[in-house]
């Protein structure tokens, strides 16, 4: 039993001394990989460049673990200066839109007023208003007419040639009466005053056409009287915009610095060199694993104790050193031969 003793403490410190140098090993390796990981990670950071322009600087804020904590931009002290008028100016341009509402607002008043007297010139037909152009100028001829029918009796009478009557006519083609019989001068009388009707009559299609158009102007115009009052408030902005405006485009110019500094900084990135570090720092952890777990010793242990020729030279010998010290113990006359002995009988 005691050989059998030996061979398994044999084999579990091997095991043991094995066990140990995996776990060393292994902590070799992991230790290896994490070191790797950081030199990727340090090589894909990060690292914004500070840059001066005549228009303003960067500027980065690093924790301590330097990271980039923060970033911002600075305006030259100048054109800080610009800006600031200019944004004193947008205020005034600002309080200048807000009064435009009242000023622009009598063409609200005239608007409104072109609408209703549009609808007072298009609330007559053109056939009403050429009847009331007709009578109107009928109106305004009558005296002169009279007048002149008058001197016209008047002559005839004196003449003697009050009674004469010609040129009569018959029904016409469309059924109307036709001419009555009068004298010449009469004739010629009514006549005039046939043709001035005429023409008055035409000039009164043409009065209810322009009437017509004239109510439809006023709703043009007074439509254009509100655009105006909206354009306005809208134009009464533009001082406002444009220097705000201004006052942006001098910010822009500031930040420029910021961006360069950044793009800089995302140039220097280097995530392919980074995976490059991190492969290559992987495989040569997991190559130094196998030579790191490598005990010979434990190796050597475990060997021996699991070779059958090497456990029955063991028990060869210790058999024969126990054969001896029997022979020693029995010429000394003490002697019953060790139960040990027997137990031996398994390993032949």
């Amino acid at each position: 039993m005691g050989v059998e003793a030996a061979i398994i403490g044999g084999s579990l410190l091997g095991g043991a001394m094995q066990g140990s140098s995996a776990r060393r090993a292994a902590q070799i390796q992991a230790d290896a990989q994490r070191e790797a990981a950081q030199t990727a990670a340090e090589e894909s950071r990060f690292r914004p460049v500070g840059i001066t322009t005549r228009f303003g600087q960067s500027a980065f804020q690093y924790g301590p673990d330097g990271r980039v904590s923060g970033a911002g931009y600075e305006l030259a002290p100048e054109f800080q200066a610009y800006q600031n008028r200019l944004l004193g100016l947008a205020g005034q341009g600002l309080a200048q839109a807000e009064m435009a509402p009242g000023q622009f607002a009598p063409l609200t008043g005239a608007g409104a007023r072109l609408f209703g007297l549009g609808e007072q010139y298009l609330a007559e037909t053109p056939e009403q208003v050429a009847a009331k152009y007709m009578a109107s100028q009928q109106n305004l001829l009558a005296p002169s007419r009279e007048r002149q029918y008058a001197q016209l009796q008047n002559q005839l009478f004196q003449t003697g040639r009050g009674g004469l009557s010609v040129g009569a006519t018959g029904t016409r083609p469309g059924g109307g009466a036709g001419l009555g019989a009068t004298n010449p001068e009469l004739e010629a009388y009514y006549n005039s005053i046939a043709q001035q009707d005429a023409a008055l009559a035409a000039q009164a299609q043409q009065a209810g056409q322009q009437q017509l158009a004239f109510g439809t102007g006023l709703f043009g115009t007074g439509a254009q009287l509100y655009d105006l009052y909206g354009r306005g408030q809208v134009g009464a902005l533009a001082p406002y915009q444009a220097y705000l405006g201004g006052a942006q485009g001098l910010e822009a110019l500031g930040q420029q610095p910021l961006d360069v500094g950044i793009n800089i900084g995302a140039k220097g990135m280097s995530p392919t060199a980074a995976a490059s570090q991190l492969s290559g720092g992987l495989k040569a952890a997991e190559s130094m694993y196998k030579a790191d777990a490598y005990n010979p010793f434990a190796t050597a242990l475990t060997s021996f104790a699991s070779n059958p020729a090497a456990m029955r030279a063991v028990q060869g010998g210790l058999l024969n050193a126990q054969y001896g010290a029997e022979n020693v113990y029995g010429g000394m006359g003490q002697g019953v031969v060790p139960t040990a002995y027997t137990s031996f009988d398994t390993f032949s």
